[in-house]
């Protein structure tokens, strides 16, 4: 049957509403009934018409207007006459761009993810950024004993600076730019902090490490600065973490990583295949279910999804919220 939902387009920079549209099953679809939905650090770009090029990422071509939407999830409310892996009921995790800004979405299933028994449904409707963040605690190479160096802490950061000292590191440095997102970090269990605007963050970092820098820096900022700045405070040989969607060409400090051999890990889950995210999304959030890393403080704003205009507003002018959801 056909299901009526509001969803939301984004006809151009800063300007997005909701409208009427009516979602029909296909045969290897599911519906969803949302139970939240969070705005990524990527629709904040797409919000100020920052567009990349399409990649596979995208079902719909990244051009005004856009269905926005992708950090969400819910309920199966329908399946499609080939469905065999999901049923009516059913709690999932969502994996796709499917104008998840809405009521309800429709989409394939192999942009599911069943959700792990025991997950707060909050948690399971944020399933995806978690899930990403806790995958890239995980694989960051993090050691016992490592300084690890985490630049950017926003929801992303956040979780990644938890999961890197859980897993033994000496010590965790977080960088940001603001001040209330580093007093966060600190309560969550970051051992230093950096204001990147305040002093000389490299100078303290290299004095913190007797001079050879850390041993993982995980970037989660997302600009060229953070990129050089990376480049510049690893040690010789360590590891370099990607983390963050830069949508723009950026000028890089390439012979500091030829000439220091350092180790790139990719920790994009999201970008891998969905049958390698179908095994690491359980692992990844298993920490999170059983009350390991505390995520409910990183959730720090909320809006009905009739109020999608004063959440985006907001997004777009306060860095400092860490992650701003909508209820349908």
């Amino acid at each position: 049957m056909a299901v009526s939902t509001r969803a939301a387009i984004l006809r151009g920079a800063r300007d997005i509403d909701l409208v009427e549209k009516t979602l029909s099953c296909g045969d290897n679809e599911v519906i969803v009934k949302n139970h939240l939905i969070g705005i990524c650090g990527s629709d904040k770009s797409f919000y100020r018409g920052q567009l990349p090029p399409k990649t596979a990422e995208f079902r719909h071509d990244p051009s005004f207007p856009f269905p926005l939407g992708h950090e969400s999830g819910g309920v199966v409310v329908e399946i499609g006459a080939k469905v065999s892996d999901y049923k009516v009921g059913d709690k999932v995790i969502a994996f796709g761009w499917n104008n998840n800004y809405a009521d309800y979405f429709c989409t394939p299933t192999w942009q599911l993810q069943p959700a792990p028994d025991g997950l707060d449904m909050d948690f399971v409707a944020l399933g995806e950024p978690i899930a990403c963040a806790m995958y890239s605690g995980l694989n960051c190479g993090a050691e016992l004993g490592d300084t690890v160096l985490v630049l950017g802490c926003g929801f992303a950061g956040q979780i990644v600076a938890q999961c890197a000292k859980k897993k033994g590191a000496l010590r965790v440095i977080v960088a940001d730019m603001l001040d209330g997102k580093l007093e966060l970090a600190k309560k969550l269990g970051a051992d230093v902090t950096l204001n990147l605007t305040k002093g000389n963050a490299a100078k303290s970092i290299f004095e913190m490490t007797d001079g050879e820098g850390v041993d993982v820096v995980v970037e989660a900022a997302g600009s060229a600065n953070s990129f050089n700045f990376a480049s510049e405070v690893i040690r010789h040989n360590g590891k370099f973490v990607f983390y963050s969607w830069v949508t723009q060409p950026v000028t890089l400090n390439i012979s500091r990583w030829h000439d220091d051999g350092l180790k790139f890990i990719n920790t994009c889950l999201v970008h891998h295949t969905w049958r390698e995210r179908y095994v690491w999304t359980p692992r990844s959030l298993r920490p999170v279910v059983q009350g390991m890393i505390d995520v409910r403080p990183l959730i720090t704003h909320e809006f009905p999804l009739s109020e999608i205009k004063a959440g985006f507003d907001l997004a777009d002018k306060d860095d400092a919220a860490v992650k701003i959801v909508f209820r349908p």
